[in-house]
Protein backbone atom coordinates (compact mmCIF):
# COMPACT_ATOMS: atom_id res chain seq x y z
CA UNK A 1 0.00 0.00 0.00
CA UNK A 2 1.45 3.27 -1.27
CA UNK A 3 1.31 6.42 1.48
CA UNK A 4 -1.37 7.72 -0.73
CA UNK A 5 -3.36 5.03 -0.57
CA UNK A 6 -3.23 4.88 3.26
CA UNK A 7 -3.78 8.13 3.99
CA UNK A 8 -7.43 7.40 2.07
CA UNK A 9 -7.85 4.33 3.37
CA UNK A 10 -9.85 3.84 6.15
CA UNK A 11 -8.60 3.04 9.43
CA UNK A 12 -8.83 -0.66 10.70
CA UNK A 13 -6.80 -3.69 11.63
CA UNK A 14 -6.20 -4.65 7.86
CA UNK A 15 -4.78 -0.59 7.07
CA UNK A 16 -2.37 -1.01 10.03
CA UNK A 17 -0.99 -4.22 9.30
CA UNK A 18 -0.08 -3.28 5.76
CA UNK A 19 0.92 0.06 7.06
CA UNK A 20 3.65 -1.99 9.31
CA UNK A 21 4.23 -4.06 6.35
CA UNK A 22 4.92 -1.18 4.07
CA UNK A 23 7.03 0.45 6.95
CA UNK A 24 9.50 -2.30 7.44
CA UNK A 25 10.04 -2.86 3.80
CA UNK A 26 11.36 0.87 3.44
CA UNK A 27 13.61 1.11 6.41
CA UNK A 28 13.69 -2.55 8.35
CA UNK A 29 11.87 -4.24 11.02
CA UNK A 30 13.97 -3.42 13.36
CA UNK A 31 13.26 0.22 12.99
CA UNK A 32 9.51 -0.66 13.23
CA UNK A 33 7.71 1.12 16.71
CA UNK A 34 4.22 2.07 17.39
CA UNK A 35 5.19 5.99 17.00
CA UNK A 36 6.53 5.66 13.59
CA UNK A 37 3.98 3.32 12.51
CA UNK A 38 1.41 5.90 13.80
CA UNK A 39 3.29 9.33 12.06
CA UNK A 40 3.10 7.37 8.87
CA UNK A 41 -0.55 6.87 9.04
CA UNK A 42 -1.26 10.39 9.90
CA UNK A 43 -2.39 9.56 13.62
CA UNK A 44 -1.46 9.35 16.93
CA UNK A 45 0.19 6.04 17.99
CA UNK A 46 -2.34 5.44 21.12
CA UNK A 47 -5.04 5.20 18.35
CA UNK A 48 -3.31 2.00 17.01
CA UNK A 49 -4.19 0.21 19.85
CA UNK A 50 -7.92 -0.10 19.36
CA UNK A 51 -6.79 -2.03 16.15
CA UNK A 52 -3.72 -4.02 17.20
CA UNK A 53 -3.19 -5.00 21.48
CA UNK A 54 0.82 -4.21 21.33
CA UNK A 55 3.85 -4.21 19.20
CA UNK A 56 4.00 -8.40 19.50
CA UNK A 57 0.27 -8.00 18.34
CA UNK A 58 1.30 -6.03 15.18
CA UNK A 59 4.11 -8.80 14.16
CA UNK A 60 1.53 -11.92 14.78
CA UNK A 61 -0.36 -10.04 12.41
CA UNK A 62 2.50 -8.97 10.13
CA UNK A 63 3.69 -12.76 10.05
CA UNK A 64 -0.13 -13.90 9.50
CA UNK A 65 -0.55 -12.00 6.49
CA UNK A 66 2.50 -12.66 5.03
CA UNK A 67 1.71 -16.15 5.47
CA UNK A 68 -1.92 -15.65 3.56
CA UNK A 69 0.17 -14.96 0.51
CA UNK A 70 2.11 -18.06 0.33
CA UNK A 71 0.12 -21.09 -1.98
CA UNK A 72 -1.46 -23.80 0.09
CA UNK A 73 -0.19 -27.33 -1.51
CA UNK A 74 -2.49 -27.85 -4.38
CA UNK A 75 -4.80 -30.50 -4.29
CA UNK A 76 -4.83 -33.24 -7.14
CA UNK A 77 -0.92 -32.94 -7.41
CA UNK A 78 2.12 -35.60 -6.09
CA UNK A 79 3.06 -34.25 -2.57
CA UNK A 80 6.59 -33.23 -4.42
CA UNK A 81 4.59 -31.11 -6.98
CA UNK A 82 2.97 -30.17 -4.32
CA UNK A 83 5.74 -29.08 -1.46
CA UNK A 84 7.71 -27.71 -4.65
CA UNK A 85 5.15 -25.29 -5.52
CA UNK A 86 4.59 -24.11 -1.85
CA UNK A 87 8.40 -23.66 -1.11
CA UNK A 88 8.64 -21.63 -4.35
CA UNK A 89 6.10 -19.39 -3.11
CA UNK A 90 7.37 -19.37 0.32
CA UNK A 91 11.06 -17.99 -1.11
CA UNK A 92 8.87 -15.63 -3.64
CA UNK A 93 6.76 -14.21 -0.41
CA UNK A 94 9.99 -13.62 1.72
CA UNK A 95 11.49 -12.10 -1.33
CA UNK A 96 9.12 -9.65 -1.41
CA UNK A 97 9.03 -8.84 2.64
CA UNK A 98 12.52 -9.68 3.51
CA UNK A 99 11.83 -8.03 6.76
CA UNK A 100 10.14 -10.98 7.33
CA UNK A 101 13.05 -13.87 7.48
CA UNK A 102 13.50 -14.83 10.68
CA UNK A 103 10.21 -14.19 12.34
CA UNK A 104 8.06 -16.36 9.84
CA UNK A 105 8.07 -19.33 12.56
CA UNK A 106 8.81 -16.99 15.90
CA UNK A 107 5.40 -16.32 16.54
CA UNK A 108 3.61 -17.76 19.83
CA UNK A 109 0.25 -16.69 19.05
CA UNK A 110 0.04 -17.62 14.88
CA UNK A 111 -2.72 -16.57 13.06
CA UNK A 112 -5.67 -18.45 11.03
CA UNK A 113 -3.73 -18.01 7.93
CA UNK A 114 -0.22 -19.31 9.48
CA UNK A 115 -2.05 -21.86 10.72
CA UNK A 116 -4.03 -22.91 8.12
CA UNK A 117 -0.54 -22.58 6.62
CA UNK A 118 1.16 -25.79 8.43
CA UNK A 119 -2.06 -27.64 8.78
CA UNK A 120 -2.18 -27.72 5.16
CA UNK A 121 1.73 -28.74 4.66
CA UNK A 122 1.21 -31.59 7.16
CA UNK A 123 -2.28 -32.82 5.72
CA UNK A 124 -0.55 -32.99 2.30
CA UNK A 125 2.58 -35.07 3.34
CA UNK A 126 0.53 -37.61 5.98
CA UNK A 127 -1.68 -38.21 3.29
CA UNK A 128 0.85 -38.92 0.82
CA UNK A 129 1.86 -41.89 3.38
CA UNK A 130 4.50 -39.54 5.29
CA UNK A 131 4.39 -40.89 8.99
CA UNK A 132 4.27 -38.31 11.51
CA UNK A 133 7.91 -38.78 12.13
CA UNK A 134 9.29 -38.49 8.37
CA UNK A 135 6.58 -35.30 8.08
CA UNK A 136 7.64 -33.42 11.02
CA UNK A 137 11.68 -33.91 9.18
CA UNK A 138 10.21 -33.27 5.50
CA UNK A 139 8.58 -29.67 6.93
CA UNK A 140 12.15 -28.93 8.90
CA UNK A 141 14.34 -29.72 6.21
CA UNK A 142 12.12 -27.91 3.27
CA UNK A 143 11.47 -24.87 5.36
CA UNK A 144 15.06 -24.62 6.97
CA UNK A 145 16.57 -24.61 3.38
CA UNK A 146 13.85 -22.10 2.08
CA UNK A 147 14.51 -19.57 5.21
CA UNK A 148 18.36 -19.88 4.71
CA UNK A 149 17.93 -19.69 0.79
CA UNK A 150 16.25 -16.32 1.31
CA UNK A 151 18.36 -14.97 4.49
CA UNK A 152 21.42 -15.22 2.68
CA UNK A 153 20.23 -14.08 -0.38
CA UNK A 154 19.68 -10.56 2.22
CA UNK A 155 23.12 -10.85 3.42
CA UNK A 156 24.57 -11.00 -0.19
CA UNK A 157 26.35 -7.41 -1.41
CA UNK A 158 24.73 -7.59 -4.47
CA UNK A 159 21.37 -8.08 -6.15
CA UNK A 160 22.19 -7.10 -9.97
CA UNK A 161 24.60 -9.02 -12.23
CA UNK A 162 26.61 -5.78 -12.68
CA UNK A 163 26.44 -5.87 -8.83
CA UNK A 164 27.64 -9.53 -8.64
CA UNK A 165 30.57 -8.67 -11.58
CA UNK A 166 32.03 -5.76 -9.60
CA UNK A 167 31.93 -7.72 -6.32
CA UNK A 168 33.27 -11.02 -7.97
CA UNK A 169 36.34 -8.73 -9.93
CA UNK A 170 37.22 -6.82 -6.85
CA UNK A 171 37.57 -9.41 -4.65
CA UNK A 172 39.64 -11.88 -7.30
CA UNK A 173 42.02 -8.47 -8.03
CA UNK A 174 42.86 -8.37 -4.11
CA UNK A 175 44.56 -12.46 -4.49
CA UNK A 176 47.84 -13.05 -4.90
CA UNK A 177 48.45 -15.20 -8.51
CA UNK A 178 47.79 -18.86 -7.98
CA UNK A 179 46.17 -18.39 -4.62
CA UNK A 180 42.59 -19.92 -4.06
CA UNK A 181 42.46 -21.51 -7.15
CA UNK A 182 38.83 -23.28 -6.48
CA UNK A 183 37.55 -20.27 -5.47
CA UNK A 184 38.51 -18.46 -8.80
CA UNK A 185 37.38 -21.15 -11.11
CA UNK A 186 33.99 -20.95 -9.50
CA UNK A 187 33.89 -17.09 -9.90
CA UNK A 188 35.40 -17.19 -13.29
CA UNK A 189 33.39 -20.29 -14.35
CA UNK A 190 29.67 -19.83 -12.79
CA UNK A 191 29.36 -16.51 -11.11
CA UNK A 192 31.06 -13.97 -14.21
CA UNK A 193 29.32 -15.73 -16.53
CA UNK A 194 26.77 -13.73 -18.76
CA UNK A 195 23.42 -13.90 -17.02
CA UNK A 196 24.32 -15.49 -13.69
CA UNK A 197 21.79 -14.93 -10.97
CA UNK A 198 22.25 -15.81 -7.60
CA UNK A 199 18.49 -16.50 -7.58
CA UNK A 200 18.73 -19.24 -9.85
CA UNK A 201 20.37 -21.26 -7.43
CA UNK A 202 17.66 -21.71 -5.58
CA UNK A 203 15.39 -24.40 -7.31
CA UNK A 204 17.99 -26.36 -7.88
CA UNK A 205 18.64 -26.56 -3.78
CA UNK A 206 15.33 -27.11 -3.49
CA UNK A 207 14.90 -30.40 -5.86
CA UNK A 208 18.25 -31.57 -4.01
CA UNK A 209 16.27 -31.43 -0.79
CA UNK A 210 13.46 -33.45 -2.39
CA UNK A 211 15.15 -35.41 -3.87
CA UNK A 212 16.60 -36.65 -0.58
CA UNK A 213 13.02 -36.28 1.13
CA UNK A 214 11.62 -39.07 -2.18
CA UNK A 215 13.81 -41.36 -0.95
CA UNK A 216 13.53 -41.60 2.44
CA UNK A 217 10.00 -41.69 2.15
CA UNK A 218 10.56 -44.80 -0.01
CA UNK A 219 12.99 -46.39 2.45
CA UNK A 220 9.72 -45.65 5.00
CA UNK A 221 7.45 -47.31 2.73
CA UNK A 222 9.55 -50.43 2.40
Amino acid sequence: MSPSDAARAPLDRQRVLRSAMALAGETGIESLSMRKLGQALGIEAMSLYHHVANKVDLLDGMVDLVFAEVDLPPAGVDWRTAMRRRAVSLHDALSRHRWAIGLMDSRTAPGSATLTHHDAVIGCLRQAGFSVALTAHAFSAIDSYVYGFALQERALPFETAEQTADVAEAMLARFPPGAYPHLVELATAHVLQPGYDYGDEFELGLDLVLDGLERAAEREGR
